[in-house]
């Protein structure tokens, strides 16, 4: 058996180094659960008893994991044939995996701190295929920086006609840090705020101070209002995230490139601390997804999603979207940038002229809208009207504040209905917190559904869904008029409904 670097066909190791990255993460590990441990300890025996047991303990676990993960690593071999790529690994049960080069979409790099210290890469080849329990993947973890970029040129070094074309190779997009200035509008800073609060009363909770805490910021504000003790604890939870959504875009976006490789190839590479790579071939690109988040939006910026087969958020993706090709950027360019990934002289998204929908498709958004905001009302006044009053002034205060809110939400929801055809792709925008537009290759839809529940019949509307096997798997068309939405997608995908509306109109 050969080593890394040995002639193709051959089964080879992992990087022996992945050993000691296990074992400084497991120090971590034993470390930061010491600690808690040690502070327990200390009300029942002295300083240096207590700190040989959970010094004891901790070399226990460090050895032990380390020791496995040897073990792991002595029966782990991978080697990529002329067609297929192959994974085996366990000591009592042996797994083996086995993916068809042929039907291999991605391979995808990362590299955390202490991977690119020691020059690792965990490499992720996949077929885009969504089969439960990780059998569409296998994952090495790890191997040298150079192996996984000889297995990624190795993997994806297939040209798809027509796409070789030197003038549009190179960088699409790359990183701008003006673009920095989005982050504290987008949705991620309140909850970090909120999750930074969180993780004060835990770590208090586990060093057995949180009653401590608590009467310190109690005694800051024991003279002040309750109202005004809410404003300033909000301030600062807004403050906090708005710096902790600043970090996490450096650290995911920094080093950001976008580019085109030779054989029609996306790459997308970012990440200051935590290195990533993915790529995205061409030929399974279905269209782009233009994303506005609201906060985003109010600024006129926006991000740009792929739309493609074989990008599938299973485990560990959940935590990482590998869909996303563009940060939020001013919307201009992400038109641009949305032209130069698809190869068009203007990107479908910025046709202004989608076809709106009927006045019945507002009234159905005013309706849900004063629904979503006057139910807690009912909620608290009824609680009010059984415990105390006070919950009563609560309920008015809610209903007086979210209730125009959600009339606002309501209405820009309705404008932002919209579908049409441009060229080669059919176009279908929604949303209002989260408003987005779609534009889908044609020749990508294989199917139509078209839904009407009981309201919609009575309002003369229907929705109708975009099949395809790329991103999401559906697209809709939300409360479309029933004649005008079945002969738009006769239009967008020929001869798809054209069957059933003979049918019909015989």
């Amino acid at each position: 058996m050969s080593e890394p670097g040995g002639p193709d066909g051959e089964w080879r190791r992992l990087d022996g180094r992945t050993v000691l990255v296990n074992a400084v993460v497991m120090t971590g590990v034993a470390g930061g659960a010491g600690l808690p441990a040690l502070f327990g300890l200390l009300g029942g025996m002295p300083l240096w008893q207590a700190a040989g047991w959970v010094l004891a303990g901790a070399v226990l676990l460090v050895t032990a994991a380390t020791g496995a993960d040897y073990v792991r690593w002595r029966r782990t071999r991978y080697r990529i044939g002329p067609e297929r790529a192959e994974l085996r690994t366990g000591l009592l049960l042996v797994k083996r995996r086995s993916l068809a080069r042929e039907r291999i979409r991605s391979v995808d790099l990362t590299a955390n701190v202490l991977l690119r210290v020691l020059g690792l890469v965990q490499v992720r080849i996949g077929t885009g295929e969504q089969t439960g329990g990780g059998e569409s993947t296998l994952e090495l973890d790890a191997v040298s920086k150079a192996e996984a970029e000889r297995l990624r040129t190795q993997l994806l070094a297939r040209t798809a006609p027509g796409t070789a074309d030197p003038a549009t190779d190179g960088v699409l997009a790359a990183l701008d840090p003006g673009w920095i200035r989005y982050a504290p509008v987008s949705f991620v800073a309140p909850l970090l705020g909120g999750a930074a609060a969180g993780t004060v009363m835990q770590v208090s909770e586990w060093f057995g101070v949180r009653a401590e805490v608590i009467d310190w910021i109690w005694g800051r504000f024991r003279d002040t209002p309750i109202v005004w003790m809410i404003v300033v604890l909000a301030v600062a939870a807004v403050a906090t995230g708005v710096v902790g959504a600043l970090g996490l875009w450096i650290e995911m976006w920094w080093n950001y490139r976008l580019e085109r490789e030779p054989g029609g190839t996306l790459r997308v590479r970012r990440g200051l601390f935590t290195a990533r790579s993915t790529s995205i071939e061409e030929r399974r690109l279905r269209g782009i997804d233009l994303v506005e988040p609201l906060g985003v939006r109010l600024v006129g910026a926006a991000r740009l999603d792929a739309v493609a087969t074989g990008l599938v958020k299973d485990g560990e993706d959940e935590r990482a979207d590998r869909r996303t090709l563009l940060p939020a950027v001013p919307r201009v360019l992400a038109d641009e940038v949305a032209a130069r990934v698809l190869r068009e002289a203007v990107a479908p998204t910025a046709a202004s002229q989608l076809t709106p929908h009927p006045r019945a498709a507002r009234g159905r958004r005013l309706r849900w809208a004063l629904s979503a905001s006057l139910l807690p009302a009912l909620v608290l006044a009824l609680l009010g009207w059984w415990l105390t009053p006070v919950l009563l002034w609560t309920a008015a205060g809610w209903t007086a504040v979210a209730v125009p809110v959600a009339l606002l939400l309501g209405l820009d929801a309705y404008r932002s209905l919209g579908h049409g055809i441009t060229g080669a792709y059919l176009l279908t925008r929604s949303g209002t917190v989260r408003r987005s537009t779609v534009a889908l290759q044609r020749v990508g839809v294989i199917g139509w559904t078209v839904r009407q529940s009981v309201f919609q019949r009575r309002a003369g509307l229907i929705t109708l869904s975009a099949t395809t096997a790329a991103g999401a798997g559906a697209y809709d068309v939300r409360d479309v008029g029933e004649g005008e939405g079945l002969t738009f997608a006769s239009e967008a995908v020929p001869g798809v409904l054209s069957p059933f509306l003979r049918h019909g109109g015989g």
